[in-house]
């Protein structure tokens, strides 16, 4: 069966895109630790980001700089953390999320924002002006 993140790319299950290429995806997380906190997926579904062939990690993460980088721009934040944990879909993903403290990145926090629909598009949008 097709991962949630497989399903987003066959456009099955909409998203707040922010960018893409051939190879990858990049789009806003909807349970976001953070205004901005974006996940880049390989387009081709693998569940462990280990098992990708080396080219295909490496453009991975070179992908993701691009993102991280218009990320920073578009929010303000000290920097831009970056996690793989890989246990919540099975489906190779980064994780970047904008920081201010230690605690901004803590996947356990239950009191996570909340952002309307119009509120995510807008952020959408202005980390893609900084493409």
């Amino acid at each position: 069966m097709a991962s949630i993140f497989s399903r987003i790319v066959q456009g099955e299950i909409p998203c707040y895109k922010i960018a893409e290429n051939e190879q990858f995806l990049a789009f806003l997380d909807v349970r976001p630790l953070t205004e901005g906190h974006a996940l880049v997926i390989p387009k081709h579904e693998i569940d462990y980001i280990y098992d990708l062939d080396d080219q295909t990690l490496a453009n991975l993460m070179l992908f993701s700089k691009k993102i991280a980088q218009a990320i920073r721009q578009a929010i303000p934040c000290l920097r831009i953390g970056v996690a793989v944990i890989g246990l919540e879909v099975p489906h190779a993903h980064v994780h970047l999320v904008p920081l201010n403290a230690m605690q901004d990145i803590n996947f356990l926090k239950p009191d996570r924002p909340q952002f309307t629909t119009e509120q995510f598009a807008q952020t959408a949008e202005k980390i893609r002006k900084n493409l």
